[in-house]
């Protein structure tokens, strides 16, 4: 019974000591010089941390659109250039239904087409077909076929669109030449067949025709048998290009060259003196004839550098030797 009360009176007297003690531990609150209130402490402000300044990230420029301005203006280039180097048809270059085009190098010839209708691209005679490729081959049907036999065989290109509104291009080429296309099919107009005039060959077989007509030509006019005198002896090496024969009318000195002179490479003459020294002369060349406004003694033809084919025409006075034509 004793032990029971203590244990009561205890446990109030230990809860006031205990709230004594927390009270003695808070701190008092000063509100003004004069006045102490003592209260419970409140809880210290959250802390502010210093501001941090947002940072937009900078849109770098990659490297397509570095390259985009100079693309659009590549591509412009190349298309100002196509649409300069296309050759239209013309109305007066029809021969029949044939267009005919003059060829030249790079330039794009524009052919138009149309479905169920075959177009004839005609190359020169003679010309043999090398390759023929297509930008579109799956909508376009594209073959080759010959006509004619020996020198006068002609390789034919035949196209066909499978529909309308399509364009592609096409290169050909051959032993001698390469022909570029720019194919369109419209709905119902179509070329029907095109060839090619080639001023370039023309103009060769123009200057070959004139460079026989100047060797069938006579070497001078007015000669006569009877003034030639062929009292020259030609000695010394025997290249391919060594004079068949030298000969003059008494004014004039000819010198007479095998055909081969006309492919290869010709020599200077120079005339030798009594005492061996050489001077070039000036001289025509006529056909396969040297002409030399005077008459000589002794002549030299040199050809080369490191191995010097050296060929000798000299005039023999004292015994003359005539033969007839020349």
């Amino acid at each position: 019974m004793t032990i029971s009360i203590q244990t009561r009176l205890i446990a109030p007297a230990c809860a006031l000591a205990v709230a004594s003690a927390a009270a003695a531990a808070i701190p008092p609150t000063v509100a003004s010089p004069t006045t102490v209130v003592t209260s419970r402490a409140a809880a210290p402000a959250p802390q502010a941390w210093p501001a941090i300044p947002l940072v937009t990230p900078r849109k770098h420029r990659t490297a397509r659109s570095h390259r985009a301005p100079v693309a659009t203006t590549s591509l412009r280039t190349v298309s100002a250039a196509n649409r300069a180097a296309t050759l239209e048809p013309d109305r007066q270059a029809f021969i029949n239904a044939v267009q005919i085009y003059p060829y030249a190098d790079g330039v794009l010839y524009h052919v138009y087409t149309a479905p169920e209708r075959v177009t004839d691209i005609a190359l020169q005679p003679g010309e043999v077909l090398g390759a023929v490729a297509s930008g579109d081959t799956v909508r376009w049907t594209i073959g080759d076929t010959t006509s004619g036999a020996g020198d006068s065989r002609q390789t034919h290109i035949l196209v066909k669109p499978f529909a309308a509104g399509l364009a592609t291009n096409l290169v050909v080429t051959t032993d001698r030449r390469s022909y570029h296309l720019a194919l369109t099919s419209t709905a119902a107009s179509a070329m029907a067949a095109l060839s090619w005039t080639y001023p370039q060959d023309q103009l060769i077989a123009l200057k070959h025709a004139a460079e026989q007509v100047r060797a069938a030509a006579p070497v001078a006019a007015g000669l006569s048998l009877e003034q030639l005198r062929f009292n020259y002896a030609v000695t010394g090496d025997e290249p391919t290009w060594r004079p068949l024969r030298a000969f003059d009318d008494g004014r004039q000195t000819f010198i007479e060259f095998p055909v081969s002179i006309a492919v290869g490479e010709a020599p200077p003459l120079f005339l030798v003196d009594a005492k061996g020294a050489a001077q070039l002369v000036n001289y025509r060349v006529q056909g396969r004839f040297y002409v030399v406004d005077r008459i000589f003694d002794a002549a030299e033809l040199r050809l080369g550098s490191k191995h010097q084919d050296v060929v000798r025409i000299t005039r023999i006075a004292d015994e003359p030797v005539r033969r007839r034509g020349a």
